[in-house]
């Protein structure tokens, strides 16, 4: 990689700053100054800048307890984004994996590799999502096999594939979904003349939120990468 294209990836600078920094002399490869950007940065190189080592960041993969009132947007210009809640070097190079409405909070993923992200959001893939919505009205026993038939949305001519809904009390349930139509969770209780009052996703695939807080976050393992 060229070393101007290094110091852009791993500091967030453009590429004309970069070459304004290395030609300032703020720069060393392996111990000896470097001023050309077009210089070839082997992987075993160790790139100084103004005393701190820069290091290219991998695929990285993290799971966040979305707040309610921030956006899934790496920059909006009215509300605050999931990345305020995250402590990484150039966020414009990560994405959210799908997203989550501004008045809904819970699991969500963000990554810098694509693959994976399409792994989880294809509709081929089927991935499933779990949701627990409140609601403002009581929920009725058939109202479970009319999530497993499937709704008719406003607006939309194709019914929704089949979903699971489970019952905590009259007004809570689990939502199990295998798509991802807009604001569908919220379209579904309409469908059925309810109204969400909150929504929260927990699950996706086989992989949980448990206890994070409000706005915290944490890497996934190996193990939970693996899962999609």
């Amino acid at each position: 990689m060229r070393l101007d294209k290094f110091l852009a990836e791993t500091t967030g600078m453009s590429r004309k700053e970069a070459m304004r920094t290395l030609h300032a002399g703020a720069v060393s490869v392996d111990g000896v100054v470097a001023k050309k950007g077009a210089m070839q940065v082997p992987a075993t190189a160790e790139v100084i800048f103004n005393g701190v080592t820069l290091k290219l960041l991998g695929p990285t993969y993290i799971m966040l307890h979305k707040p309610l009132d921030c956006v899934c947007a790496n920059d909006d210009p009215r509300h605050m984004t999931v990345f305020a809640y995250l402590d990484l070097p150039n966020p414009e190079k990560f994405h959210t994996v799908g997203r989550l409405d501004i008045d809904t909070s819970g699991l969500l993923l963000i990554t810098n590799d694509g693959q994976w992200t399409h792994r989880i959001i294809s509709p081929k893939r089927s991935c499933p999502k779990v949701y627990r919505a409140e609601l403002a009205e009581p929920l009725e026993p058939h109202h479970v096999e009319l999530f497993k038939q499937g709704l008719q949305l406003h607006g939309e001519k194709k019914l929704t594939e089949p979903a699971q809904l489970d019952i905590i009390h009259p007004q809570q349930a689990l939502v199990t979904l295998s798509e991802g139509r807009y604001h569908q969770v919220r379209r579904m209780f309409a469908a059925i003349g309810n109204r969400v009052e909150s929504l929260h996703r927990e699950q996706i695939g086989e992989l949980k939120l448990g206890d994070l807080g409000p706005g915290e976050y944490r890497h996934l393992t190996a193990a939970e990468v693996a899962l999609f």
